[in-house]
């Protein structure tokens, strides 16, 4: 690949991330708000709707990731489940019903949860192919959420409608669609079947602790998506600083990623992992003892450290510890345990500590979790820190 070549494909690949995540900013925050007001769904079967998203994601997000080993083609497979998920999205809001409404988004995660572990599967081998940096392309994702946060916030409060949000993620993906054209056409080559591949990860034990520290630390900052409205306007904080919040919150992870690699290379993957991490169990301690919305909403740049430097890290090491035959699958197998187990595993356990006990418990309960996940991250690292020193230098 030439070099004006590889500095397209580099732009074009931002590009995607940029619509990617705006499609994602346009329904997550608000899909809540849109089952409660549009189609008048309870509370708990509000739950169960969302619950679903990371609950699919947990069993399917592997399979893609067995359809990547075994095509050798992600970048089709990705034309694909772009293709599905914007399509469907369009049509959900005329959807009627709660076990419809069910089935709907459970159609719809089926496709999304591919998108990312595919993506971030061409994007990673592209940048270390190339000498470029994942963090550079990751951060546009970022702008992406932030800007679609503010931007359906204010058009559904100006048409009074909360169907904007489905059109907005089927326009974005629709325009992602367009930048696949100029993806690089493979990810990593494979010469082993998908059932081999897990048996190999199997046996990788560094591999296997950071899923479970993985676990323990973004499930939680997922969760988090959720409820840090409710704990804003239990400190005293405004429907619109929720909002706000969300803007500085998604707005401060762009200029992190930007850096992150040559952190990364400075101080070394498993370390910036541990420093990520810390911080978030900090933020969640912080929330905890209930301070002022005026200080909670100054904290949200805390999240830039905990998830922007912490995503691109964490898919560094993913790819270090995994074999090299099987990288695509353990990508997959890496986001269905955060963003699928983790993800529906603290949402509903915050759900429930909120019921029994407070918003701001549930806060201190994500902080000792995370803490957990920090002592098996020390664990890791000891036993990986010799050869990744060697592979960092």
């Amino acid at each position: 690949m030439s070099e004006p070549s590889t500095e397209k494909t580099y732009r074009f690949i931002q590009m995607f991330y940029f619509f990617t995540f705006f499609a994602f900013g346009s329904i997550f925050p608000l899909l809540s708000v849109f089952l409660e007001e549009e189609k008048g769904l309870n509370h708990t079967q509000i739950g169960i709707v969302i619950a679903a998203l990371p609950l699919v994601t947990i069993f399917v997000q592997p399979v893609w990731g067995m359809l990547s080993d075994y095509t050798r083609n992600p970048k089709r497979l990705l034309m694909i489940a772009s293709i599905f998920a914007s399509v469907l999205g369009i049509f959900y809001p005329w959807l009627q019903l709660f076990p419809v409404l069910l089935l709907g988004i459970i159609c719809i995660a089926l496709f999304q949860s591919g998108i990312v572990p595919l993506s971030d599967s061409l994007s990673l081998n592209f940048v270390q192919r190339n000498g470029k940096e994942y963090g550079n392309i990751r951060l546009w994702g970022a702008v992406g959420f932030a800007v679609a946060v503010f931007v359906l916030g204010r058009l559904t409060e100006a048409t009074g409608s909360m169907n904007w949000i489905f059109y907005s993620f089927s326009l974005g993906l629709l325009l992602a669609l367009l930048t696949l054209f100029e993806f690089p056409k493979r990810a990593d080559e494979v010469t082993v079947s998908f059932r081999e591949g897990l048996k190999t990860l199997i046996k990788e034990k560094p591999f296997l602790l950071f899923l479970v520290s993985n676990f323990l630390i973004f499930g939680p900052v997922l969760a988090n998506n959720y409820y840090f409205g409710t704990f804003i306007l239990v400190v005293g904080g405004t429907l619109s600083g929720v909002g706000l919040a969300f803007l500085l919150a998604a707005g401060s992870e762009a200029p992190f990623m930007k850096f992150a690699q040559m952190v990364i290379n400075r101080f070394g993957v498993v370390f910036i992992i541990i420093f990520s991490a810390s911080v978030s169990c900090l933020r969640w301690l912080f929330y905890y003892f209930e301070p002022s919305s005026t200080v909670v909403y100054a904290t949200t740049i805390a999240q830039g450290v905990s998830v922007g430097l912490y995503i691109p890290a964490a898919l560094i090491l993913v790819r270090e510890l995994a074999p090299d035959d099987v990288r695509a699958t353990a990508v997959g197998l890496y986001s269905a345990v955060g963003n699928g187990l983790g993800n529906a595993c603290f949402t509903f356990v915050g759900g429930l500590v909120i019921d029994l006990y407070s918003v701001s418990f549930m806060y201190g309960v994500f902080s000792f979790m995370t803490f957990i996940g920090i002592i098996i991250l020390l664990v890791v690292n000891k036993m990986v820190q010799p050869e990744m020193k060697g592979r960092m230098a």
